[in-house]
């Protein structure tokens, strides 16, 4: 989508903030000993309050509200009665939403209770990267800038990145044009970003796998090495400036979700 109008901007800077809203809470939820599943109810409690609607549920008749990937879960993990979250398990929780004809789309990772397992220099890394991104991306760069970024961080860090998944543009739909905005530098790649362009942007780090391998279920996404998954995410328009951050990372803040 290219935004068009200050009425375009605001309904969807509307939609944006319900997801990261609802991504926020769920993150402030989540408790060793929960179900993915209770979770997600959660989840989906909250947009429906927000008159939202799930954006995989809708899109891809996706078994749940969010997607909730569990340590070595690297993306669409299907909210179930029988994961249960442990201490220290690294948690990711991917929130994109339908409001009014708006689409919006976040997601974040966090280790939940202590971290007994060392994850949190993972899930810092891919933060960082992602606010390195918000704070230099503007229209007119080339899309593979942003992976050669992404990759250049996560390399540093010693971590690696997953190739085969990325952002994507949106706003009348969950997925549009532009579509594989990777996680590294694909030479081929000559495209460049559009003044107005609503885009989501996400990191896909990981401790040892490079792809990311469809289970039977046909959504689940497992690592082809193994290892540990970390995923952030955040809608974007973009401009010749700073972009317009459509899903704030509210999560990063102290302040709570009612």
């Amino acid at each position: 989508m290219i935004i068009e109008s200050e009425q375009e901007l605001s309904m969807l800077k509307q939609a944006g903030m319900i997801v990261a809203q609802t991504l926020h809470y769920m993150l402030e939820q989540v408790r060793p000993g929960m179900t993915t599943k209770e979770l997600d109810d959660l989840g989906g409690a909250y947009l429906a309050d927000k008159g939202a609607q799930s954006a995989p549920r809708l899109t891809y008749n996706f078994p749940g509200n969010t997607c909730i990937s569990v340590n070595n879960v690297v993306a669409h993990g299907i909210p179930a009665s029988d994961i249960i979250v442990q201490e220290g398990d690294l948690i990711n929780i991917d929130v994109s939403a339908e409001w009014n004809g708006f689409w919006a789309d976040n997601g974040a990772s966090r280790v939940v209770g202590d971290d007994i397992h060392q994850h949190q220099k993972l899930v810092d890394c891919s933060i960082q990267t992602l606010q390195g991104i918000i704070k230099s991306v503007r229209s007119g760069m080339r899309i593979n800038e942003v992976g050669a970024y992404m990759e250049k961080q996560a390399k540093a860090a010693g971590y690696q990145v997953i190739k085969n998944l990325g952002g994507h543009g949106l706003g009348k739909a969950l997925h549009e044009e532009p579509t594989e905005i990777l996680n590294y530098r694909d030479a081929a790649d000559k495209r460049r970003f559009r003044k107005g362009s609503v885009v989501a942007i996400e990191t896909f780090f990981n401790t040892r796998s490079t792809v990311a391998v469809e289970q039977a279920d046909g959504f689940t996404m497992l690592g082809n090495k193994g290892g540990f998954a970390v995923q952030h995410e955040v809608t974007l328009v973009l401009s010749e400036k700073a972009p317009i951050v459509i899903t704030p990372m509210l999560y990063l803040s102290s302040s709570k979700i009612e």
